[in-house]
């Protein structure tokens, strides 16, 4: 750490070992106290050092107090023990201080728009402007040096992959600048000197990875940059990192444990060790009992079916439901909903369901008694009220929220509001997800293709057209696609996607036909793709995981963007430096654009 620079030891390595040893330290000025003490800070850690008070060294305790927090100094002095009951038993280095003798202001720091303390609330839109100050603060120091996985892959060579030096993966670089992909997310343009024409930023490098596996290399890897130009959510940018991998002449359960082998090892010890192999689960059993594709299995709260019981009500609209062909009445329970959740926020999670999902929902209340309360008690006789309370296991002060309609969409609002009520417990001081849990899971067996939510009549690919579908329903393909299932997997930890892969099409008959036939896509764009098919091609399939979002749920982040050092804005702004930004007509001239909003030049202008 201390090789090649000025200093001779950092901030956060002294202890009683070194006392009595000249050292040279440089970082930044934590806080000084009525020109006594100062308190040194650097990426490692914490020193105090004592103001020297006498005449000699005047102009050092002139320096070190008018010093403005921030400012970066350089100081020597002499490592010494803190007095007897001085010592600070939270820092590292509370046994020892440094009296200084000489001092340096390398970098005077004006005055700051926040404080450089965790503590200290701040705007997320003026961390974003000032993130270099915010990279100061130790929260995100520790973020990003907690990179364990980064480390490994980056710094270390492909063979280290889970340390199997005989696995052979071959780090490759592929292409930034590409062309449009079809399907899948939106993708940012790049324009050229060509008239009329563009690049693409690739959202993965997919192609890429397959034409390597035509070209027999047989497996890759790379750390790989990608572009989405959607809308920031939490756990969203428009840039991020993903790691990738592909190999040759492999199969799901290949691809699977090769990950778990690979998280295994560059686990940080102190998440505590990981469980192999992972448990799996269908997208169809998935989006039955939790509602989603991305199930937290850390908690209960299951959806239930309770189809057959109100198949016997005289409820006309749980009839009319049931009579559809995917038709379903479902209920989750919300244990102690009654104790920990006010009239309003009932409310609120129905009111959620009918504007997200377009469904109506309907809460059951538990009395002491044990009898239910609801609008539909009353198209219950007993029996049906008693095994309603038998298959949802409901108690006293239990809610139950009753969805009935189509299967997807009843179960996706249940799931909706199963998390939406376990953060309104918890928020209560219910403890229902452990943070230290770690629930990995496999979700397998998803939909090869998904209707369009813009026109239902015309289907697109629900993880990307490269997909092969599942051995057992090949033959479903060519007709009833609606019901083929794919070769499709996701890695799921405590409910968040942290990774995604499939087996490929490695038929160029097969491919054409899924784009042109199936997804009425021109399959031109990729003939390239289909002429590399054609010249034998192996099987091959892979996985990318998501390097920002898993280290954000190690460190127990809610944001992705608290695990990247530079991140942008929801809407996808850099506020440091104002990015993206207008240009000059000049500029855009060899590039044959024109923008024809007025405002759009006279900004220019004023930049």
């Amino acid at each position: 750490l201390n090789s090649f620079v000025t200093r001779t030891n950092t901030c956060g390595e002294l202890r009683s070992a070194h006392v009595g040893r000249e050292v040279t330290l440089c970082g930044w000025v934590q806080y000084q106290r009525q020109g006594l003490f100062l308190v040194l800070r650097d990426f490692q850690g914490l020193t105090q050092l004592i103001i020297p008070q006498d005449e000699a060294h005047s102009h050092v305790r002139k320096l070190l107090s008018s010093a403005p927090v921030e400012s970066v100094v350089r100081v020597t002095g002499i490592v010494s023990s803190r007095p007897p009951g001085q010592e600070n038993l939270k820092m590292p280095t509370g046994d020892i201080e440094v009296k200084v003798e000489t001092a340096e202001i390398l970098s005077s720091c004006k005055k700051l728009p926040f404080e450089i303390k965790d503590f200290i609330k701040k705007s997320e839109a003026l961390r974003m402007q000032y993130r270099y100050l915010d990279l100061r603060s130790s929260w995100l120091q520790h973020n990003l040096r907690l990179s364990l996985l980064r480390v490994i892959l980056v710094l270390v060579p492909a063979v280290s992959i889970f340390s199997v030096c005989s696995s052979g993966f071959v780090d490759v670089e592929t292409p930034t600048l590409f062309k449009r992909t079809p399907g899948g997310a939106k993708e940012f343009l790049v324009p050229s000197r060509e008239v009329g024409k563009f690049y693409s930023l690739p959202q993965s490098p997919q192609q890429f990875k397959q034409l390597l596996m035509v070209g027999g290399l047989d497996r890759y890897f790379q750390v790989a940059r990608c572009y989405r130009d959607e809308g920031s959510r939490p756990d969203r940018q428009p840039e991020f990192t993903q790691i990738d991998i592909e190999m040759s002449f492999v199969d799901q359960a290949g691809i699977q444990r090769l990950v778990e082998g690979l998280l295994q090892y560059s686990w940080p010890e102190e998440r505590g060790p990981i469980s192999t192999p992972f448990p799996s689960m269908t997208y169809e059993q998935a989006l039955a009992d939790y509602g989603t594709d991305k199930p937290d299995t850390r908690f209960g709260m299951k959806v239930v079916d309770i189809s057959s019981i109100l198949r016997r009500s005289s409820m006309q609209f749980v009839q009319n439901a049931l009579g559809h062909q995917r038709g379903t009445a479902r209920a989750i329970c919300v244990p102690q909903g009654m104790k920990y959740l006010r009239n309003k926020d009932l409310e609120s999670l129905k009111k959620a369901a009918k504007s997200q999902f377009n469904q109506e929902v309907m809460d059951v209340i538990c009395r002491p008694d044990g009898s239910l309360k609801s609008l539909l008690t009353k198209f219950l006789d007993e029996e049906q009220q008693s095994e309603l309370i038998r298959a949802l296991n409901v108690q006293v002060d239990d809610v139950v929220l009753l969805a009935a309609g189509d299967h997807k969409r009843v179960c996706s609002a249940l799931g909706s509001l199963r998390l939406g009520s376990a953060d309104l417990l918890e928020a209560a001081g219910v403890v229902l997800r452990d943070p230290t849990a770690l629930h990995f899971l496999w979700v397998v067996d998803f939909p090869l293709f998904l209707p369009k939510e813009e026109n239902p009549t015309e289907l697109e690919s629900a993880h990307h057209p490269f997909t092969a579908p599942h051995p057992l329903d090949t033959h479903l393909l060519y007709s009833d696609p609606t019901k083929v299932r794919s070769q499709h997997y996701d890695l799921v930890l405590n409910g968040n996607e942290i990774g995604g892969g499939s087996i490929r099409i490695h038929s160029a008959e097969q491919q054409r036909f899924v784009l042109e036939k199936v997804l009425k896509e021109d399959s031109e764009v990729l003939s390239h793709l289909l002429e590399a098919l054609e010249f034998g091609a192996p099987p091959h399939g892979g996985i990318a995981l998501g390097l920002d979002r898993l280290i954000s749920l190690i460190v127990g982040s809610p944001s992705i963007r608290d695990v990247i050092a530079f991140p942008k804005s929801f809407k996808g702004r850099d506020l440091m430096g104002n990015a993206p930004d207008y240009v000059t007509p000049e500029e855009l001239e060899p590039y044959h654009i024109h923008v024809s909003w007025p405002v759009a030049e006279t900004e220019a202008k004023k930049n």
